[in-house]
């Protein structure tokens, strides 16, 4: 090939369209396997390639002398060992006509998180159906999930239908049963093939099996289907990954365009404050650019110094996106550890990461039947509607919109895992209408009336361990030496303020939001407040520690080993929760959750309350709280 042709090569293979798709469905319904047919007639597959999935098939396999396709696929070892899917796997192959990328996606159950991951980006979904199972419950799950995920297109293949006698009925019934169920999710089209994997039929060539069919084979259809939503023609969005501060003289502002088209000259927003600027430059790597579209990866200089950080958002000037601390969203939960309204999450919305609550799980949805059912938390793999609250303002675009900026990661604050994916609907009205009243006496003037500096001392331990005990003696000396001071207590809020929950995580996750802010409150009257709760769990406690000024909370952690708690039972609490009477006992079967860093540490079993009390006010001296 000469370097003429090599170059008009290159040139045509810039030009072809691109396509994203996965393939889904339930276990064993062939995944894998169409994926590595389509590599192998379509003449993917290198010899040294061939050579080798041929040594496999005959070691893992499970298609006697054949050759087992699925293992181009399944690249792990586990994988071939229980020929399963377990992780996602992404594979790059072009035709004459096309570029795809496909993601093979698990079909148990127990993976449908990684199926939602391979989902995030796709265009189309191919879901499969074994002919001989027809459409099962884990088929609607992921046609629901690719639904959520706002993939429009879905080829429903009819695999294995050499094992149902390349029946036409059987097609035509599995074809109406699914086309009932995703009637109520939105697909922009459904194409449905009867197909063979393992022999090839339908998936390049038309089957002679099958002469009643006449609609197209699988490739032919993912080269000529029309999946583009222009992201061009949308309003410009860029989320800041960076700012770009080489020397004194260059301040550029980098990140991927998620939407639109941007040129020197057009007028933009932050959107977060509103701000107007005018973009001055494209930069990048090979020099600057005169336009740029979704998709480039370019760093942007202003005409003025505008304040822009990483994780805000550039957009055009007269189409701001939404902007609120408060919205709607759904959210595939993908965590064994159940969700929790009223815990504190971080979620990452483009490369902007901030505290946010899950105040409201408004309900989880049946995959089956998409009814709407009333759920407290959700479990692994369960979809939710909630509302959610951040602690600052972000900007985003609905969902149904803009994948890209109307999309979101939940993670668990101290694992820094991934346990959920959202999908925003919508800004809460409520967000833009309540605002910050300013007020004349605050904090300073309230502590300065009463001679004191306002602290929340956060008494936490095991039942029987004497926090009421011991925090009630704090106060009375507290209140001897003049101090103005207010206590709450767990059992006695929960005759008012929380007398509607109960003992689950969630209730309990609740219980303590709620004094939290209520003890903030006190702070902010210039009080001593002492908050003698069990508070089991550390994420709870680290968010009641956030609500206020640094040094304003000290962790009093009440040490007593759960023998001991038990021993002296003085509610008779143990002997009940031991007897089955009361359900999720703290200790018992439910978790107690630590401090790892408590600033005062009392050991019940070698000090008295009144002597654990004492040491209590020397640290509250030694900090300089107290006189």
């Amino acid at each position: 090939m000469s370097p003429g042709e090599l170059k008009e090569y290159l040139a045509a293979q810039e030009r072809k369209s691109f396509l994203r798709f996965l393939t889904c469905g339930s276990v064993d319904d062939g995944k894998s396997t169409l994926i590595g047919r389509l590599l192998y007639d379509t003449k993917l597959i290198f010899e040294d390639q061939l050579k080798t999935l041929e040594k496999d098939s005959k070691k893992h396999g499970t298609t006697g002398d054949d050759i087992d396709f699925a293992l181009l696929l399944d690249g792990l070892e586990s994988e071939r060992e229980q020929g399963i899917t377990i992780d996602v796997a992404y594979r790059f192959f072009s035709t004459s006509k096309r570029k795809f990328i496909v993601a093979d996606t698990p079909g148990h159950e127990q993976y449908t998180r990684n199926m939602a991951t391979g989902a995030s980006t796709a265009d189309l979904a191919v879901i499969l159906v074994d002919a001989r199972k027809g459409v099962l419950t884990q088929t609607r799950r992921h046609a629901f999930i690719c639904s959520l995920l706002r993939i429009r297109h879905v080829i429903l293949a009819i695999n294995k239908i050499d094992l149902a006698h390349y029946s036409q009925d059987i097609f035509e019934s599995i074809d109406h049963e699914f086309r009932d169920f995703a009637d109520k999710l939105g697909f922009a089209s459904i194409v449905s093939i009867p197909l063979s994997a393992r022999f090839g039929d339908n998936v390049i060539n038309q089957s002679l099996s099958m002469p009643w069919y006449s609609g197209p084979t699988l490739l032919a259809h993912l080269e000529s289907i029309d999946v583009s939503t222009d992201l061009e023609a949308m309003s410009f969005r860029m989320p800041v990954q960076w700012v770009n501060r080489p020397n004194l003289d260059f301040r550029g502002f980098a990140g991927t365009i998620a939407s639109g088209r941007i040129a020197p000259g057009d007028r933009v927003v932050v959107a977060n404050s509103g701000r107007l600027s005018t973009v001055a430059r494209i930069v990048t790597q090979n020099g600057d650019l005169r336009e740029a579209g979704a998709g480039d990866a370019v760093t942007l200089t202003l005409d003025d110094e505008v304040d822009v950080s990483r994780g805000d958002m550039l957009a055009a000037a007269g189409e701001r996106p939404d902007v609120s601390d408060q919205f709607a969203a759904h959210i595939i939960w993908m965590s064994e550890e159940e969700l929790l309204p009223g815990r504190q999450y971080l979620i990452k919305i483009g490369a902007r990461s901030v505290p946010a609550t899950i105040t409201e799980l408004k309900h989880k949805i049946d995959v089956n039947s998409l009814e709407h059912f009333a759920a407290k938390t959700l479990q692994l793999n369960e979809v939710g509607y909630c509302n959610l609250s951040a602690s600052v303002p972000i900007a985003f675009d609905r969902y149904a919109s803009n994948r890209h900026t109307g999309s979101f990661i939940v993670i668990d604050r101290f694992t820094n895992g991934t346990v959920g994916a959202g999908m925003i609907e919508f800004g809460l009205r409520r967000a833009t209408n309540v605002h910050w009243q300013a007020l004349d006496i605050n904090k300073q003037v309230r502590a300065s009336q009463k001679g004191q500096k306002p602290v929340m001392l956060w008494f936490t331990g095991l039942s029987g361990s004497g926090k009421s005990t011991i925090a009630n003696i704090v106060e009375k000396k507290l209140n001897l030496s003049g101090r103005h001071t207010y206590l709450l207590d767990g059992d006695n809020v929960r005759h008012g303020l929380n007398r509607d929950l109960g003992f689950t995580d969630a209730d309990r996750v609740e219980n303590i939001r709620r004094v939290a802010e209520t003890a903030k409150l006190f702070v902010d009257a210039g009080l001593i407040v002492l908050v003698s709760f069990i508070s089991p769990f550390r994420s709870e406690r680290r968010t009641a520690r956030e609500l206020v000024q640094q040094g304003e909370f000290l962790e009093v952690y009440v040490d007593t080993p759960l023998e001991v708690c038990m021993s002296r039972d003085p509610k008779g609490l143990y002997k009940r929760a031991q007897a089955g009477e009361i359900k999720n006992f703290t200790g018992l079967d439910s978790p107690y959750e630590p401090p790892e860093a408590a600033e005062i540490h009392v050991n019940t079993v070698d000090l008295s309350p009144e002597a654990a009390a004492d040491a209590i006010i020397e640290k509250l001296r030694a900090e300089n709280l107290i006189a």
